[in-house]
């Protein structure tokens, strides 16, 4: 699926729509597709001009980006989606989605309104899939964001990452962003070590699959976001005495909460009103995130073009294309 709904192959620079194409919808050329529009050069699609093109559906989709458990992560929305239903007046169902690309497939259909998206798929939801953000999790005082780790299992000989030549390194999907493509930049930018040439890779699917992996020994090597790692050992899902830390990166941004752009405006801003007016107090919601480090007990206003600056650079660094099939 992940094929053929995204090309993300090396080439030179990010892909952009011809101008020409935009040009003849009236809009300013970007790296969104040609069906959408950005005339206000906040580069995330404008929502439709043609009232025909909005939609009001009476029951709204929502998707958490696919890191871990569904089921665990259906009972802490729960709340939190009745809190929406009131605020709009609609029905809410909670989507399942297994990977990252079934959840861009979704919104690019429209099958899918409101959405949390992870760090590294973000770009590509919103240049294919027509994706608004508009919020991000936080602490009270307003800190946000999670770090990349390289774990391996707490007794292996592996103590740096010079130590990972000749070694297969544990990735979770290709869309992610600390789970593949930061990695993979530093490996080969700041130690030239290269994928499929000075290291093996492979794919576990998902963050929790590469925690689980290493603390059992199957994996030598894994990055992964150390959010997730984090509130699994709150879980006492794994033990954190099995696993040992090799490399820790800078901050980046965490998921990105927003909506569909063709919702008719009326919705979309009940919806976002409804994220920035939720009590978190005693919910399960402010239970399961407030684990992170820093915790993310509140939702905080975002731009696109500021916040996901530096995932931007890392795709280009990388090579990634935003062209979309």
């Amino acid at each position: 699926m992940l094929k053929a709904l995204l090309v993300l192959i090396a080439v030179t620079g990010l892909t952009s729509v011809p101008a020409a194409a935009q040009q003849a919808q009236g809009c300013t050329p970007g790296a969104l597709e040609a069906r959408y529009c950005d005339r206000d050069g906040d580069m995330v699609a404008d929502a439709p001009q043609d009232a025909n093109q909005l939609v009001d559906p009476s029951t709204l989709v929502f998707a958490y980006t696919p890191v871990e458990d569904p089921a665990v992560y259906r009972r802490v929305w729960e709340g939190f989606l009745t809190h929406i239903g009131r605020e709009t007046g609609k029905r809410i169902q909670f989507f399942a989605v297994q990977n990252n690309a079934a959840q861009i497939e979704a919104m690019r259909a429209g099958r899918l309104h409101v959405a949390g998206f992870n760090t590294g798929s973000t770009p590509l939801a919103v240049n294919c899939s027509g994706f608004v953000p508009f919020a991000m999790m936080a602490s009270k005082a307003g800190e946000f964001g999670y770090e990349m780790e390289i774990i391996v299992p707490s007794e292996s000989p592996i103590q740096k990452l010079e130590d990972l030549r000749g070694r297969t390194v544990t990735f979770s999907q290709q869309t992610s962003n600390s789970g593949y493509k930061a990695p993979v930049a530093l490996l080969q930018g700041q130690f030239n070590l290269r994928e499929g040439t000075d290291y093996r890779s492979n794919f576990s699917g998902r963050h929790d699959n590469s925690v689980i992996g290493i603390a059992n020994r199957d994996y030598e090597a894994a990055a992964v976001a150390n959010s997730v790692m984090r509130r699994m050992v709150a879980r006492h899902t794994v033990d954190a005495a099995r696993i040992r830390s090799i490399y820790r990166s800078d901050s980046f941004p965490t998921t990105a909460y927003g909506y569909a752009h063709n919702l008719r405006p009326a919705l979309a801003e009940k919806i976002r009103a409804a994220f920035f007016s939720y009590d978190w107090q005693g919910t399960p919601l402010l239970e399961e995130f407030s684990k992170s480090e820093p915790p993310q007990e509140r939702f905080m206003p975002i731009t696109y073009r500021e916040h996901w600056g530096v995932i931007r650079q890392i795709d280009q660094a990388t090579n990634v294309s935003y062209a979309c099939r």
